[in-house]
């Protein structure tokens, strides 16, 4: 029976998938539905946690800085423009790594690549869609595709999203993909950066807000591309029951919500205007679920814990993903041990953290404000104490993987020059 490992998904989590168990010794194949890969997509944030694990697969930042750039400061601002909390990110706050705001297109094109040069121009295949699978007598399964034809291996891996036919399969009764009636535009526009220069910051309240960071580096002129993403929240959800999965729509569909949204440092209006283009999408996730495997079958990315973006480590989680696996097949071999010993450690504190986005994750301070004084204020200790606001953030960082004295004190995940033992299919 073949020992490769089949990967249904070539987005982020897929790739990192790969280019993981090519490093530990382990055959693999990843099936992409696309017939052409391309960079689609606007910014993306990668915390620490993640980075750590993209140094350790050889990319550092002679071929991220190229895609993205180091965060500085992560900050909160209520509807006046105030502070409401800010930090230093990445490398400026103690961490051994940086966080990186990168293009989320770029990012995907750049590991597409390094998977084909490193694995070969083979090991993902185009135009093949997963819809299911079998589990088999002799321990291996099969994946089955839309076209009619069957691949067999030693394990499936659905990195195949929110809309997972795996999932789907394994989980035939789970409620359809959650909306809270967060509606979500998102675009480009090349400005100069504010504050540190490589700040993400998050303006407004928990219903009608802004997120702005830079995801290229200055040129001459200062000018860089700065990825804005605007959201308003709609008390009746049905009234946008038709909204679309990241479709193209009109600036001007949507600008009028932030008209007024004018500050001494930022001009949003200004801002959003000048994009040269803008998609529009529903914030979505999906409830958690007990276990994210079938026997020889595993769910990782968006198809085990789609999250809304509230904490910025969706992404992350899929890389995190990919690199726990890979350490779970160091230690127990290609086994479906393996599988088990993932789905035990991450299934449910991570399946926690899609809630605590689901009640805004990070951005809850900017709920309390809301709550307590309608996002405008003078002096924010009055609002919210120092402590309080520090506790809060702490909190999340701990659940999410990424805090800082854990992470810095931490292991590689994966042991240099590790490589899988055995590779012999058991029963957990």
């Amino acid at each position: 029976m073949t020992q490769r490992v089949m990967i249904a998904g070539g987005g982020i989590g897929g790739l990192v998938t790969a280019l993981t168990l090519h490093q530990i010794g382990v055959d693999c194949v990843v099936f992409e539905s696309v017939r052409a890969l391309k960079p689609l997509g606007v910014g993306i944030n990668l915390q620490p946690n993640a980075v750590r694990e993209l140094y350790d697969l050889g990319f550092g930042p002679e071929v991220l800085d190229p895609v993205g750039v180091p965060a500085r400061e992560w900050a909160l601002v209520g509807l006046n423009g105030n502070d409401i909390y800010a930090e230093p990110r990445g490398e400026l706050a103690g961490y051994n790594w940086p966080q990186y705001a990168a293009h989320r297109g770029a990012l995907h094109m750049l590991l597409y690549q390094t998977v084909c040069d490193r694995l070969g121009a083979d090991a993902v295949q185009l135009g093949r869609r997963v819809t299911g699978y079998r589990q088999n007598a002799d321990d291996s399964v099969t994946a089955l595709f839309d076209d009619g034809r069957e691949e067999t291996g030693a394990f499936l891996i659905g990195a195949d999203g929110i809309h997972s036919a795996i999932r789907a399969q394994m989980h035939p009764d789970q409620p359809p993909i959650h909306w809270g009636g967060a509606v979500m535009w998102r675009g480009v526009t090349r400005a100069k950066p504010i504050r540190t220069g490589s700040s993400f910051v998050g303006l407004g309240t928990h219903k009608h807000r802004m997120v702005i960071y830079p995801i290229s580096h200055p040129d001459a002129d200062g000018m860089a591309d700065i990825n804005w993403i605007a959201e308003v929240t709609y008390d009746d959800p049905s009234a946008r029951e038709n909204t679309g999965w990241f479709r193209e729509v009109a600036i001007e569909d949507f600008a009028h919500h932030f008209d007024g949204w004018t500050y001494d440092w930022l001009d949003v209006p200004a801002l959003i205007r000048a994009g040269t283009i803008a998609y529009e999408n529903p914030m979505i996730d999906r409830d958690p679920v007990e276990t994210w495997r079938d026997g020889n079958v595993l769910l990782i990315g968006d198809a085990a814990h789609a999250m809304y973006p509230t904490g910025s480590n969706g992404a992350s989680q899929a890389i995190v993903d990919a690199r726990i696996l890979g350490a779970c097949m160091v230690a127990n071999g290609l086994t479906t041990h393996a599988l088990a010993t993932f789905d035990q450690q991450l299934c449910g504190p991570i399946s926690a953290v899609i809630l605590r986005n689901r009640g805004a994750g990070p951005f809850g301070l900017l709920n309390m404000v809301d709550e307590r004084c309608g996002g405008a204020f003078d002096d924010i200790d009055t609002v919210i104490s120092p402590d309080e606001r520090t506790s809060f953030m702490a909190g999340y960082k701990a659940a999410a993987g990424f805090a800082i004295e854990n992470l810095n004190a931490a292991p590689p995940t994966i042991p240099p020059g590790a490589r899988v033992k055995s590779t012999a299919p058991v029963d957990s």
